[in-house]
């Protein structure tokens, strides 16, 4: 029983472990530099936020923007998309708009005028009870967060995570 028991737990780690964009993935305490320093701009960028504070959309997407301009300054059509799947995702939500009234406005500002989609998880959002109603239309709910980061890294997107440090 034991054996199989570790068999099992050895299948499922290694058959994760192939579905997960390691290979592809920076983070954001690697420098965007590296990006910069390319001849030719990749075919996107893709950031991930996600993290267990309802407030960090306060600090990371001002981090996001200001290496959205970095990249764009350097490769001005390069595709941006932004995933955000934690907690944080809840103050983009329609009633959450005057007390995160910046993170609001900066999320319209990067759809609206930057061309920059933002996805929030629509999976993690059913597990609170909010629906795709319960967002403005400047945010997008995907299915699910990482399936969407997925999506974006199998078209050649690089992965940039941010998080706390």
């Amino acid at each position: 029983m034991m054996i199989k028991n570790i068999i099992l737990l050895t299948t499922l780690i290694t058959s994760n472990l192939l579905f997960m964009p390691i290979s592809h993935a920076i983070d954001s305490g690697e420098k965007i530099d590296d990006i910069l320093a390319q001849k030719n701009p990749p075919a996107g960028i893709v950031f991930e936020i996600v993290t267990g504070d309802a407030n960090s959309l306060e600090w990371a997407l001002p981090e996001v923007q200001n290496h959205i301009k970095a990249l764009r300054k350097r490769f001005p059509k390069l595709e941006i998309a932004i995933v955000t799947h934690g907690s944080e995702q809840f103050a983009l939500q329609t009633n959450k708009n005057k007390k995160y009234k910046t993170v609001h406005s900066l999320t319209q500002q990067l759809v609206k005028d930057e061309n920059v989609p933002l996805h929030v998880c629509g999976t993690h959002a059913s597990w609170r009870n909010v629906t795709e109603e319960d967002f403005p239309d400047y945010v997008d709910v995907a299915a699910a967060g990482p399936a969407t980061i997925n999506d974006y890294v199998s078209l050649g997107y690089i992965l940039i995570i941010i998080e706390d440090t």
